[in-house]
């Protein structure tokens, strides 16, 4: 069985391929490197013993993309990775934004649409919910009005996927991801943030290993325990687990819709304060930081209900955040060794 994964030498899509190759699937990965390095083929390669058959390719030359599916026209699976995904450079360049998340899905499901049956996993988040008004989230909250282009292009990715689904033969799962965190137990592959990054954790571990003199925590005063935001962070191999568990249910025709929507956390709130206090522990290091005021945009919290991907989709996350922060800890030192 021959899988396409796009992004998948990306942080989330890696350890996916990792996944996809221990549980015998043929895996082709797209990537066009704009922010990722094709060095991650030798990690998953090490994990695993088996190297992914990889295309560089941009999927926004719609060309490019009708020559990939005659070449491997036997791809009935596509977990759809690549996207461009920094909220504050959407805010700064909604076009590119809506060019490379949107037209890319377009041609993808043009190609698949023109087969007998194809199974479609999309990289979702929960961002399309807002600050939702109920706590835990379930995948029943409304869908609101993003904040950025990057949630506005996953709002319409999803809603791309569901009008296609009705009228072909895809079947197609979206996955709502909320906070992925971590590194591969392994440590041959983690996160490789370009430049200053946008999440919290690679900056965290960035600060701890010395390349940033402190850690900006924005805002103090919400309405928390601890008045700092809140959020479910999961680790990124469980996250990866669930990529193919979701994919195995659709060519398994388990799925009991045309497109089925999940959302993927631990069902755990965190704050920023608390995941701080996570990686003091694990690391035995003082964290410097500083409180700035609360940033445009940001939610007071968001964690997941996992009710539906525990008992319908049949998938738990297993690992905690010092798990996870112990494992993204020890990846950014051997990054800077």
């Amino acid at each position: 069985m021959k899988v396409l994964v796009t992004g998948g030498l990306g942080f989330i899509g890696s350890h996916t391929v990792v996944e996809l190759q221990n549980e015998g699937f043929e895996v082709v990965i797209i990537d066009n490197l704009s922010n990722s390095s094709e060095d991650v083929l030798k990690g998953i390669t090490a994990i695993t013993g088996k190297e992914p058959l990889f295309e560089k390719l941009d999927l926004r030359e719609k060309a490019l993309v009708q020559d990939f599916f005659k070449k491997h026209s036997d791809v009935t699976g596509v977990i759809h990775f690549a996207a461009s995904k920094a909220v504050g450079e959407s805010v700064e360049k909604p076009l590119l934004y809506y060019e490379n998340n949107i037209t890319t899905l377009v041609y993808l499901l043009e190609e698949l649409q023109q087969k007998p049956e194809a199974s479609f996993i999309f990289s979702s988040s929960c961002t399309v919910y807002g600050q939702a008004e109920k706590m835990p989230i379930t995948e029943d909250a409304p869908v609101q009005q993003p904040m950025s282009p990057y949630g506005n292009t996953k709002k319409i990715g999803e809603e791309i996927i569901i009008d296609t689904a009705k009228a072909t033969n895809i079947n197609a799962i979206l996955l709502r991801y909320f906070n992925p965190v971590g590194a591969h137990p392994t440590n041959e592959i983690g996160e490789l943030p370009m430049g200053v990054p946008q999440n919290l954790v690679p900056f965290i571990t960035q600060t701890g290993v010395g390349l940033r003199k402190e850690l900006s925590v924005f805002g103090d005063d919400y309405p928390t325990p601890d008045g700092t935001a809140v959020r479910d962070y999961i680790h990124v191999v469980d996250l990866a687990k669930a990529h193919v568990i979701a994919l195995q249910r659709l060519l398994n025709k388990k799925n009991l819709a045309k497109v089925e929507t999940f959302n993927l956390g631990t069902g755990k709130g965190s704050s920023v304060l608390e995941v701080i206090n996570s990686f003091e522990k694990v690391s035995d290091k003082k964290l410097p930081y500083v409180i700035k005021p609360r940033r445009e945009g940001d939610i007071t919290e968001a964690y997941a209900n996992t009710d539906k991907a525990n008992n319908v989709l049949g998938w738990k996350a297993e690992l905690n955040l010092d798990e996870a922060m112990e494992s993204a800890w020890k990846w950014e030192q051997k990054i800077r060794s």
